[in-house]
């Protein structure tokens, strides 16, 4: 009798212990595969790192003629490329040594445009952040674009969230007065002179959908939305950029009679020699044109003191 207890205890006991372990999903047959993790960033090349993380920006600055109010206009652009660290969550530069943990580096385009329109003059100012070769984060983040000129001003801006941009701007116009909507997870055109910095030969060409440049769009009035676009890189052939063995980057809008080319180096760091933009203004075809004049790098944060202004002098000669 004692024995036949015995016995059936520890087959109770053997029999609780299986239901537990499947209940836990703990034998060998049920444990799921470990959750890799998300797949790092790869270091970047010794030449792109010794150009690009060397604590300095590269600053371009360009002889422009803008279309507005029908004609040409003459003033001048600056572009400007620097890496920075990023914070993904607020979508802003982490500034502090507790937020750096919560970035990853990005690199920078900051675009600047100025011209005068008869007595008055306009002023544009569009910043990129596009993540430096991140698989974990392969989208441009955030897109922003302010517009100046005597009437008033006026601001945009792009946060990629929820696989998607979510859109927002004020102006001063009325029919742009408070903008909030979304937009489908596509390229910008305004990070596409990142993606030529980062590495030209991964632009996307063929048919592709954009979302045309922010600056453009505040000029004209139009909403952001995408748009069909035809691109292609070529070898340049003309003669009106300074440099040597130049590409040039072709984006054609067929429904919105819209053309952006840019001219760049083939050779590594890619340098942009200049732009071309056509379109309508009032009733005239024309294109817009910056020529590249002068390229420094510097680390122009450290230099705001009255003696600084004579290196504002060598790169706006």
């Amino acid at each position: 009798m004692k024995q036949t207890i015995t016995k059936n205890f520890l087959l109770v006991v053997l029999a609780l212990a299986v239901v537990f372990a499947f209940a836990m999903k703990a034998t060998v047959f049920q444990q799921s595969t470990p959750a890799s993790a998300p797949p790092a960033a790869a270091p970047p090349n010794p030449a792109f790192a010794g150009y690009w993380f060397a604590g300095k920006a590269e600053l371009n600055h360009y002889r422009l003629q803008q279309a507005q109010y029908g004609v040409l206009n003459p003033g001048e652009a600056v572009l400007i490329f620097v890496t920075e660290d990023f914070r993904t969550d607020k979508q802003v530069k982490a500034e502090t040594d507790e937020s750096r943990d919560k970035a990853i580096p990005v690199l920078k385009t900051n675009m600047s445009k100025k011209f005068v329109t008869g007595i008055y003059d306009y002023s544009l100012f569009t910043s990129v952040f596009t993540p430096i070769n991140n698989p974990s984060f392969p989208n441009t983040l955030k897109v922003s674009t302010s517009a100046q000129e005597w009437c008033g001003h006026s601001y945009l801006q792009a946060n990629y969230r929820n696989n998607g941009y979510e859109i927002s701007g004020k102006s001063y116009f009325e029919k742009e007065v408070d903008e909030a909507y979304t937009i489908d997870k596509v390229w910008f055109e305004d990070e596409l002179w990142n993606r030529i910095r980062l590495n030209p030969d991964k632009l996307p060409t063929g048919e592709v959908r954009l979302v045309p440049g922010t600056m453009t769009a505040r000029l004209r009035h139009t909403t952001l939305e995408p748009l069909l676009a035809k691109t292609k890189v070529d070898a340049y052939e003309g003669v009106l950029y300074p440099g040597k063995l130049l590409r040039a980057y072709t984006i054609q809008y067929p429904t919105d009679d819209r053309t952006l080319m840019i001219v760049f180096e083939s050779t590594f760091p890619h340098k942009i020699v200049g732009w071309e933009e056509t379109y309508r203004s009032k009733d005239a075809l024309l294109t817009s044109r910056a020529v590249l004049t002068k390229t420094i790098q510097n680390d122009y944060w450290k230099h705001n003191a009255p003696a600084d202004s004579t290196l504002r002098a060598e790169l706006m000669k």
